[in-house]
This record gives structure tokens, C-alpha cells and sequence, in this order.
């Protein structure tokens, strides 16, 4: 017999398996709804598209924008396109917060967790509502300027909607690239290749990475292409879904599904052991230096193969930092559960976008702590929508070493909550930006929290007095060195004169946006006399700053690495040459909109300063 029979017959065999296992997972229910919409005529067929636009934004990382307004936020995303197919720097789309390495190299910059997978790039997030679910077909994106940040996909089994939450929250990953340069600043539908799902869905989350962009990447809308009834396999098709062969090894490779990291982290799953092969014979300290090259779960699975490894994965010296946030989808209470008899020596815990939608419950993540919390110096909780006023006091007497935290948009804690924090005297860096504390509990923070050398206050709209505020921090934050108070809607400039008395160890200041700032009452060259450490100089959208500012901060402030001066008027091309000459370190100057630096002028001073990224935007 021909040897191309047997592959024939075993192909054949296969696709035969494959419709067996299509026609017992389809029910009974399945089955009449096709039938009924079969028979009716005025029903859609069941392979007809169903496009919609967003019908709301659900949650977030960070924006651009301000939490009163709809410029550069958010909020944008929700419905049709507003700039769409035009191109360039509009206020009526969504940005995130940050873009290219800048904010890497500053004082302000956190230390990278290690063991991040290098398949998790992800720096910010935004999940999105549809009207109706369905399986995806397509999702197209929207970008009107600098496209290329969304490195990732995903879709949610839960809906929005639905007046009865699941049991279980499952994410699915569509779409995951990792990031790359895009030629050019102009629009485009980005229409990604993605991954059937076994379920339908309304809520689609895009992660995004803008660390190789030259701006702020601008997105317009979302458009969610799916079908209502799930694609049946057809005897005309030529590809056969891989999903319907073994849906549990698919959730293994691709699921975000709470069991598949939590099988790995549990004990119970461990089979019999056998020998420890050669392990024996290399010192413990090797294999533990062997051992924390490997990423959390790839740990988990190691320590199933013999009882040396198991011990050596189990050890809580290969658990000092850890970061949970690029399984956020997947952590929950059972997770922190198995975690706790490893992470007894843990320094840095990253829980960063973790435990939405009730996967950490407030006692979950209370006991963790009191198990793990002794030796914390770092606590990074961003986006810890599951976070109350209890969880605040627990961190404050579990966590009597901590020195670092961050609840930046942890926009779920009451107001009155933040006034644990003034407990951790200890603390060296705070991260506010977007939460909801108000001034007594913050006054009473900087009076307690005097080590404090990094400051983020950005977007905090509950603050009434920003005066008193600043005064309270040249008064008792004498260590200060970092202070973002980016969109503080009432600082003047007795504020700014208390601050720069107070704090002259300030090397980055972000006063982009604070509109009651004005250069003719000398609170900038105030700021340039009194603070000569400045490396970062935040002034965006500020239209009074002029050239006797900026020869203030090229006579005193010879180490300034960046400066945004965005949206000036009175800013001269002679004043901008005086900077650059004497500023030997510059590397970022951000001109666009400044009316009287045009295209020109830029050329020329890249020309004749070409380690300088100076930036100038434009609108069509």
C-alpha cells in the first residue's frame, strides 16, 4: 500500500474526532436557538456581524487629561470617532500619561522588579464596555497620532451588565505583541490578527507600551466586530479550531483563568518524586543563583520535578522581590494563600492591577499581610480597586519597615482612609497621583512622614488649599527630591516661594497644568534661584512663561536634563539658544504649540544641538 494512505486515513480519523467533539459539546439549548432563528426570517443569520463602538470606559491606569474635563482622557474612547481619519495632536482623544524612556531617567525612577517575563511589557491600561456581547471577530483601533503603543488584547468573560456576577472572571489574550516603532506620527486602523474565544464578550481591555514612541500616543475609538452565536466548525472549512481539541491545554498556554497559576502555586499538585539527578552535587547557593533567573510560575512548575528543587523553589530567599502584576488576571485569594509560606521574607511585592472585580477580598488580602508583612519595605497596589480604608490600616501596622508605596489611581479608598499612612514614619516615597485624598489627611502625612524624598500628588482634585499644602512640605519635607503636582488647580505663588525655601534638595518639580502660576509674579525665577539641583522641570500648558525664566534656569540650573515649556507664547528662539549652551545635559525640550518656536527653528537647533530630543507638536 502507498504510504499516503495511512496519512490520509489518520487525517480523516482526526477530523472525524473533531466533529464528534463539536456535536457533544453543542446543547440542547444551543441547537433550538439555531433553529429558531433558521426558521425566522426577520432574525439576523447567525454569521452575520454585529459592529459597535464603545459604549463606555470602565477603568484605567492613567490619562493625560484632567478628572473634571474631557480633554486628552479617557474617557474619550467611549463612542464614535471624533478625529478619526485626521491626523495630529487633538484634544478630543484618549492619552495616557507618558510616553518614550524619559520617565526612566529621572530622579523620581523606581528600580525594575526582576523575573518579569519578557512576554509582559505592558505600562498602562484601559478596559472598555460594549453594548452587546459577542465572540470577536475584529478589533479595530483608532490611532490619530504617534500609533504603535497597544501591545496587548484581551477580553473578559464577565459582563459589565449583567445583574449576576460569575462565580469565576476569565480573560483571554486576543492580540499580544511586543512594541515596535512606527514610521511616522499620522492616523491609522490598527487591525490586529486575533484569537477566537470560546465565550462572548462586551468588556475588552487594551494594555499599551509607549516607551518607543517620540509623543504621547493618541487614541480615538474602539470598534468591537463579533457574532452572537459562536463560529461553528464547517465541513467547507480548511482549518480546524485547535480550542475544541483540548480547551484545557489551550487554557494552559494562553488562559488567564484563576486555576492555571493556582494549580502551579499548590502543593497538592505535586506528583511523586523521583531522583535529584545531578542537583546533588552543586552547592545550595548555586542553584538558588540558577533558580532566581526563572519567572514565578516557571518556579512553581519546577519545584514539581524532584524533592531538591522543590525545596530550593519553595525557599522564601528566592521570593525578597516579587511581582505579581504580569499575572494580574489570574491572582486571587487562593493565590496569596499558597504565596504566604513563601513570601515570609519578602522586601518587594508588586500587586499592581491586581484583584479587580472581587478576585482579592479585603480579609484575602489583610491576611497575606499579616503573614508576609513584617520585612516589606516596597508595596506597589496601582489600579487595587479592591483596596478600602481596612486595607490601609492593615498595611500601616503590618508593614512597620515600609518605605516605598504606591496607590497611584486607587480611585476606590475614601477620602478619610489616607490618614493611616501618617502611621509609616518611615516612608521615603508616595505615590497619590489620581486617588482621593483630601488636606487634612495629607497635612497630617507630611507631618509624621519627614524621610519622604519622593512625592506624587498628580490629579488629586480633593486638595482645597495646594498653598498650605506646599508650605507644610518646606516646613517638614526637607528631604524632598522628586514632587509631582501635575494639574493642581490652586498653587500660587507663595506656595512655590514656601516650597523653594523649604525644599532645596528638589532635583525634579512637575508643575504642568497649574494654571494659577504666573511668571510675572517671579515664582519661576524664584523656583531657578532657589533649586540649582533641578533635573526635571515640568511647566507644560503654562502660557506666561517667558525668556527671563529661561535665562534664570540656564544661569542656575546647569544640570537640567528635561524641560516642558509647552503651550508658551513668550518664549524666544535667543532665549532657547542661552539654555542649551549652558545646559550641557539637556535631553528632552518639549517647544510644541510655543507660537514663537516654528518647524525652523527647530531644525536649527537640532542641527546645532543634535543629543538634545526637541519636541515640537502639531494639530491638522
Amino acid at each position: 500500500m502507498s504510504p499516503v494512505f495511512p496519512m490520509l486515513t489518520a487525517l480523516s480519523m482526526f477530523y472525524y474526532m473533531c466533529l464528534r467533539r463539536r456535536a457533544r459539546t453543542a446543547t440542547r439549548g444551543e441547537m433550538n436557538s439555531r433553529r429558531a432563528i433558521e426558521s425566522n426570517t426577520r432574525a439576523l443569520p447567525i454569521n452575520v456581524e454585529i459592529v459597535q463602538y464603545a459604549k463606555e470606559v470602565l477603568d484605567f491606569s492613567s490619562h493625560y487629561g484632567s478628572e473634571n474635563s474631557m480633554s486628552y482622557t479617557m474617557w474619550n474612547l467611549a463612542g464614535i470617532p471624533n478625529v478619526y481619519p485626521s491626523s495630529g495632536d487633538f484634544t478630543q482623544t484618549a492619552v495616557f500619561r507618558t510616553y518614550g524612556t524619559w520617565w526612566d531617567h529621572c530622579p523620581s525612577a523606581r528600580l525594575p522588579f526582576k523575573r518579569t517575563p519578557p512576554t509582559f511589557c505592558s505600562q498602562d491600561y484601559v478596559e472598555l464596555a460594549f453594548e452587546e456581547p459577542v465572540y470577536p471577530t475584529a478589533v479595530h483601533i483608532l490611532e490619530t497620532y504617534h500609533p504603535g503603543a497597544v501591545v496587548r488584547i484581551l477580553a473578559c468573560s464577565a459582563n459589565p451588565y449583567s445583574q449576576n456576577p460569575p462565580a469565576e472572571v476569565r480573560w483571554e489574550i486576543l492580540w499580544s505583541e511586543a512594541p515596535t516603532k512606527v514610521n511616522g506620527p499620522q492616523a491609522r486602523q490598527f487591525t490586529p490578527c486575533i484569537k477566537q474565544i470560546n465565550f462572548p464578550t462586551n468588556l475588552i481591555r487594551l494594555e499599551v507600551n509607549s516607551s518607543l514612541l517620540d509623543y504621547y500616543t493618541e487614541l480615538d475609538a474602539v470598534v468591537l466586530h463579533g457574532v452572537k452565536e459562536r463560529p461553528v466548525l464547517s465541513l467547507k472549512t480548511s482549518m480546524i479550531d485547535m480550542n475544541d481539541i483540548d480547551e484545557d491545554e489551550d487554557e494552559e498556554k494562553y488562559g488567564c483563568g484563576m486555576d492555571t497559576l493556582n494549580k502551579q502555586f499548590s502543593i497538592v499538585t505535586l506528583r511523586e518524586w523521583p531522583t535529584n539527578g545531578y542537583f546533588d552535587k552543586l552547592p545550595y547557593e548555586l542553584i538558588q543563583l540558577i533558580l532566581s533567573h526563572l519567572t514565578v510560575p516557571d518556579l512553581c512548575r519546577l519545584a514539581q520535578t524532584c524533592k531538591l528543587l522543590y525545596q530550593h523553589c519553595c525557599d522564601p530567599l528566592q521570593y525578597i522581590h516579587l511581582s505579581l502584576q504580569p499575572y494580574w488576571a489570574r491572582i486571587n485569594d487562593t493565590s496569596l494563600e499558597y504565596l504566604q509560606s513563601r513570601c515570609t521574607l519578602i522586601q518587594w511585592l508588586n500587586l499592581s492591577w491586581t484583584g479587580n472585580r472581587g478576585a482579592i477580598s479585603v480579609s484575602g488580602f489583610s491576611r497575606f499581610l499579616k503573614v508576609c508583612g513584617s520585612e516589606l519595605v516596597r508595596l506597589e497596589l496601582s489600579c487595587g480597586h479592591f483596596l478600602n480604608e481596612t486595607c490601609l490600616e492593615v498595611i500601616t501596622e503590618m508593614c512597620p519597615n515600609l518605605q516605598e508605596l504606591n496607590l497611584s489611581s486607587c480611585d476606590k479608598i475614601p477620602p478619610q482612609a489616607f490618614i493611616h499612612i501618617a502611621k509609616v514614619g518611615s516612608l521615603k516615597r508616595l505615590n497619590l497621583y489620581r486617588t482621593k485624598v483630601e488636606q487634612t489627611a495629607l497635612l497630617s502625612i507630611l507631618n509624621f512622614c519627614s524621610e519622604l524624598q519622593h512625592l506624587s500628588l498628580g490629579s488629586c482634585v480633593m486638595i482645597e488649599d495646594y498653598d498650605l499644602i506646599a508650605s507644610m512640605m518646606g516646613a517638614k519635607c526637607k528631604k524632598l527630591r522628586s514632587l509631582d503636582l501635575w494639574r493642581c488647580k490652586n498653587i500660587t505663588e507663595s506656595g512655590i516661594a514656601e516650597l523653594a525655601s523649604g525644599c532645596q534638595l528638589l532635583e525634579e518639580l512637575d508643575l504642568g497644568w497649574c494654571p494659577t502660576l504666573q511668571s510675572s509674579t517671579g515664582c519661576f525665577t524664584n523656583l531657578a534661584r532657589k533649586l540649582p539641583n533641578l533635573q526635571k522641570l515640568f511647566l507644560t500648558a503654562n502660557r506666561s512663561v517667558c525668556d527671563t525664566d529661561i535665562e534664570e534656569l540656564a544661569a542656575n540650573c546647569t544640570h537640567l536634563r528635561q524641560l516642558d515649556i509647552l503651550g508658551t507664547r513668550m518664549v524666544s528662539p535667543a532665549a532657547l539658544r542661552k539654555l542649551l549652551e549652558s545646559c550641557k545635559d539637556l535631553s528632552l525640550l518639549d517647544v510644541s504649540f510655543c507660537s514663537q518656536i516654528d518647524n525652523r527653528v527647530v531644525l536649527e537647533l537640532n542641527a546645532n544641538f543634535p543629543n538634545v530630543f526637541i519636541k515640537k507638536s502639531f494639530t491638522q
